[in-house]
């Protein structure tokens, strides 16, 4: 098995251990007949405070699960797979920074699902795609913004009346990801350098010149011969 194979199967575990997770929250939700709504973020209350981490787990039924198991899935994936060495730190950076500040600031009521996540996951990886000019993360910017871009309307209560949507979560999860992107613009792929576009300083010559000089005037008609 060669080693890109082998990192691609890396980055599977995480994102499918998410799902697992998930999807097992649920089932034991409906076989049981429990609810763990009470489980989510409830704003400014210590009752609350649990939620931050419990919450993503949780989801009002299953059509609000497949919404985002999908999208997170593959999003994670993405992070897993381009993005090495830093990808467990801006995912669980974002994790934190959006049930945090959907604690903080969000209606009160119970926010639930990992919604925010997958904002913030989208965020970062088209923003990051853009700021490092790199090839093949401009390629998934590029299919982010088919797949994902009209999520953006997701952070607007008015585009969806009457409808529980947690837009603080969508929100939050949007402005984290484009703070990590810029945040970790140094850190992880980068693109390549060619060596047309690596101007190296070059040495000063005797006559003062810099630059890629093959020659100077010579001061006696000797030195030019010796030279040629």
């Amino acid at each position: 098995m060669n080693t890109e194979k082998r990192h691609f199967l890396r980055s599977l575990i995480f994102p499918s251990f998410l799902l697992i997770v998930m999807w097992a929250v649920k089932l034991i939700e409906y076989n049981w007949n429990l609810n763990f709504a009470n489980l989510g973020i409830l704003p400014l209350k210590a009752v609350g405070l649990i939620g931050i981490i419990t919450s993503p787990f949780i989801h009002e039924n299953f059509q609000h699960l497949i919404s985002n198991s999908i999208p997170l899935f593959l999003l994670t994936l993405t992070l897993f797979y381009f993005y090495k060495g830093i990808s467990g730190r801006v995912f669980f950076l974002i994790y934190l920074i959006v049930g945090i500040c959907v604690w903080l600031s969000a209606r009160e009521a119970y926010h639930l699902g990992a919604s925010g996540i997958v904002y913030g996951l989208a965020s970062f990886l088209f923003f990051s795609g853009i700021i490092r000019r790199d090839s093949r993360l401009a390629a998934i910017t590029l299919v982010i913004a088919f797949l994902y871009g009209s999520m953006v309307w997701g952070i607007f209560p008015d585009f969806f009346p009457g409808k529980n949507i947690s837009f603080e979560s969508h929100l939050w999860g949007l402005i984290s990801g484009i703070l990590f992107a810029i945040f970790y613009r140094k850190q992880g792929p980068q693109r390549k350098q060619y060596t047309w576009e690596t101007e190296e300083e070059l040495p000063e010559n005797n006559d003062g010149i810099t630059g890629d000089v093959f020659w100077s005037a010579p001061n006696n008609f000797d030195d030019f011969m010796f030279k040629l």
